[in-house]
């Protein structure tokens, strides 16, 4: 399995619901509200609801075909009072700079509620690597690196994998920037191969973590693991290992939906019985797409691609891209749901968020649920500059111990002062790098 979550296009019916979203927006909506609720000073309101930098750039390469196509590249840092900038680069055929801006926000309230020395960051190209060979693929790497060897680096800016980018991207790009600072900076990018910087446990880490903290919410209901089903969307990275670990742990998942490169559109594979995960990745491709005909001679039922969001499941878990859970789906919610666990970033549109908070459905939100990317690449980055690599079970215990404490802080915070769950996550998160831009005399 390759470091992907779902490689869905978001502009495609289906998946994305409505056109005119805007991440960045929904971004902001989500902190004003708690800058509100704490009573944020207008100046640190006003630093931390915006990117202090970004650099937005053209990335020319020489295709196999001998012409020259340009792509679009960005780099975003939110925030790093608390630490370097930290995010992954996602190659994507509508990559905006609103969404890279989103992802970098979010980054920096994900670090700050695990409690990991980073701040927020995100990258991208306009690309689909689908229809880019291996070595047009290389030279893209490069370029972006080129273009942002100065503003990146293990003390200011360390990137990482994320939508339709692998450990080979990572490898690519580490080979440029070492290339261009006439040295070995390993600890400069995360997601590496294991052996060449890459730390063991990391392509479980994201799974995993949502994992970890679905269990402790399950421990503090009360509700035995064994006795719940899921329904998951998406198949990439992210969906295989949390349905595996969710599996392992006793639960049983019905059904995951997926992007079909092929037709264009999502489908749902449902089994009422229980997924099997190893069979169906089996029968996935690099993207985290399904063969239709072989889940069907499996005995899956193919459905329609939303229909994952209606299944009679205790648990749902979005683990695909943004906005998939909107004010025009959220009724379809089954009333026998009872957790919301967020693989993805932004899976829920703020006015769909209002109607579940109503419905009192338990929400892991995004920026705590799948956390366990940015600690696990922040181990990477410990084991590559100190030279000194763990064993993989040191590395899901650190994991696991990182993400039971953070749940559990948040959770405490909600239940001690009536808030929602993504608030009280929220208010631990800004309250940390507000102290931090304090405390460096910034506002």
């Amino acid at each position: 399995m390759r470091r992907n979550d779902l490689a869905n296009k978001n502009e495609e019916d289906g998946m994305m619901g409505d056109k005119t979203y805007n991440p960045y927006e929904h971004a902001q909506a989500q902190f004003d509200r708690v800058a509100e609720i704490i009573g944020l000073e207008g100046a640190t309101r006003e630093l931390l609801r915006q990117p202090m930098r970004e650099y937005h750039f053209l990335i020319p390469v020489k295709m196999d075909n001998g012409s020259t196509q340009v792509f679009r590249g960005f780099r975003v840092q939110h925030n790093d009072a608390r630490g370097p900038a930290k995010g992954g680069i996602r190659f994507h055929p509508h990559e905006t700079a609103d969404t890279v801006r989103a992802l970098a926000m979010w980054m920096t309230w994900k670090c700050a509620v695990v409690d990991i020395p980073l701040g927020g960051g995100k990258g991208g190209i306009v690309c689909d690597p689908r229809n880019l060979s291996d070595n047009e693929q290389e030279r893209l790497c490069r370029g972006w690196v080129r273009q942002v060897a100065r503003n990146v680096g293990p003390n200011l800016d360390v990137p990482a994998p994320d939508v339709m980018t692998t450990s080979r991207h990572m490898l690519w790009m580490l080979d440029e920037y070492e290339a261009i600072h006439g040295g070995r900076f390993p600890g400069f990018i995360t997601g590496k191969p294991v052996g060449m910087g890459g730390s063991l446990g990391r392509t479980e880490a994201t799974g995993y973590g949502v994992v970890y903290t679905l269990r402790e919410a399950l421990k503090e209901k009360g509700i035995n693991i064994a006795a719940t089903t899921a329904s998951i969307q998406g198949f990439g990275n992210v969906a295989q290992y949390a349905a595996r670990l969710y599996s392992e742990l006793g639960g049983k998942a019905i059904a995951v939906s997926c992007w079909d490169h092929v037709d264009r559109k999502p489908y749902t594979f449902r089994k009422k019985d229980g997924i099997n995960v190893d069979e169906l990745c089996g029968i996935t491709d690099m993207y985290g797409g399904i063969d239709k005909s072989k889940a069907q001679d499996l005995r899956y039922e193919v459905l329609e691609g939303g229909a994952w969001l209606e299944q009679a499941a205790d648990i749902l878990m979005p683990a695909a891209l943004e906005n998939q859970i909107t004010i025009a789906n959220v009724e379809k919610i089954s009333p026998q749901v009872r957790i919301l666990a967020e693989g993805a970033n932004g899976p829920t549109a703020p006015d769909a968020d209002e109607v579940i908070k109503k419905r009192g459905i338990f929400v892991i939100p995004d920026f705590l649920a799948n956390a366990g990317g940015v600690t696990c690449s922040y181990f990477e980055q410990v084991q590559s500059n100190s030279n000194y690599f763990w064993e993989k079970d040191e590395v899901l215990e650190k994991l696991d111990s990182k993400m039971t404490a953070a749940f559990k802080a948040v959770s405490e915070l909600a239940r001690q002062s009536s808030l929602y769950m993504r608030d009280a996550a929220y208010v631990i998160s800004i309250n940390r790098v507000a102290q931090a831009a304090r405390m460096r005399g910034w506002v």
